[in-house]
């Protein structure tokens, strides 16, 4: 993922993958003729992740019909439904032994539900074949069609995630085709279709200003948002929305203090984190700070 023009400082360097973890699941994944958002959206932890057996799985198959100017992956027509694509994920899931799983997707926006109803399918299977694993969903925003909201919550996530990725000015350019109220929205109506936690995340370095990072802390806080991840913009080509500025380690933990002080229960922040980044100790904390205050 190479910045244009730009070197990367030490803080963001990262060891190329190909351990036998790591290769050993490139085949599973392959094998199963699935897709993972590692892989796709070009994660800089992808080594250290799939060195310790986890992933992050992208349904709906790998081709979006956005076109955000953050995102690494493919923009076009998507292919047909494949309606066997939860049981392999379940089946995947399995095969890792893993007990925390986190299940994403392209947008599919020419589909009547948005692919709510093959979220709520790969749900269903995971907990079928795999009783004892946490699922983590992180869901587009439906177009605002909050019955298929309802759909994916009736299925019952342990983790409800939508990022609401930047701040309300930036969006024309990273996040065209959404709405950053609609967003919010989102995340307000799942915490009242059900107590799972909601979990959103925001990358830092695309050009926002730090009242206007300060304000969408608040409206995430302010509908609720439980659980969120803080961290470094790259961007994926020349053809993406550059990089502005590369955020120090101490800034992320400064506004990992101002999450927390707003009422945040776990907040994720430094230069590597991804949405799915150490995704099991996200959901084991937040899990245990709130049975604390119970």
């Amino acid at each position: 993922m190479a910045q244009a023009g730009r070197r990367l400082p030490d803080w963001l360097k990262v060891k190329a993958p190909g351990s036998a973890s790591y290769l050993e699941l490139k085949r599973l994944i392959a094998g199963l003729q699935l897709h993972t958002v590692c892989e796709s959206a070009q994660c800089p932890n992808i080594g250290e992740c799939w060195n310790s057996r986890t992933a992050t799985f992208m349904i709906l198959g790998d081709v979006c019909t956005r076109s955000c100017g953050f995102c690494a992956v493919k923009t076009g027509r998507p292919l047909p439904l494949d309606e066997g694509e939860p049981e392999r994920v379940a089946e995947a899931i399995s095969r890792l032994n893993l007990r925390h799983a986190v299940i994403t997707s392209v947008n599919r926006d020419e589909l009547p539900d948005g692919g709510a109803r093959i979220f709520a399918r790969t749900i269903e299977a995971v907990r079928r074949r795999c009783p004892g694993t946490r699922v983590e969903v992180l869901i587009p925003d439906f177009k605002g069609d909050w019955d298929a909201l309802g759909v994916v919550m009736a299925a019952g996530p342990h983790i409800l995630n939508h990022n609401i990725e930047t701040v309300p000015r930036l969006y024309p350019q990273m996040r065209p085709q959404a709405k950053y109220g609609r967003s919010l929205e989102l995340l307000e109506r799942a915490r009242s279709m059900s107590e799972v936690p909601a979990k959103s995340g925001m990358m830092l370095g695309a050009g926002e200003q730090e009242e206007e990072i300060a304000q969408t802390l608040a409206d995430l806080a302010g509908v609720g948002c439980q659980i969120l991840t803080l961290g470094q913009y790259l961007s994926p080509s020349p053809a993406h929305v550059p990089v502005a500025r590369f955020v120090h380690p101490d800034e992320f933990a400064r506004w990992r203090g101002f999450a927390l002080d707003l009422g945040l229960i776990h907040v994720e922040s430094g230069p590597l984190v991804r949405s799915s980044y150490h995704a099991e100790f996200q959901a084991g904390a937040s899990v245990a700070s709130l049975s604390s205050q119970l």
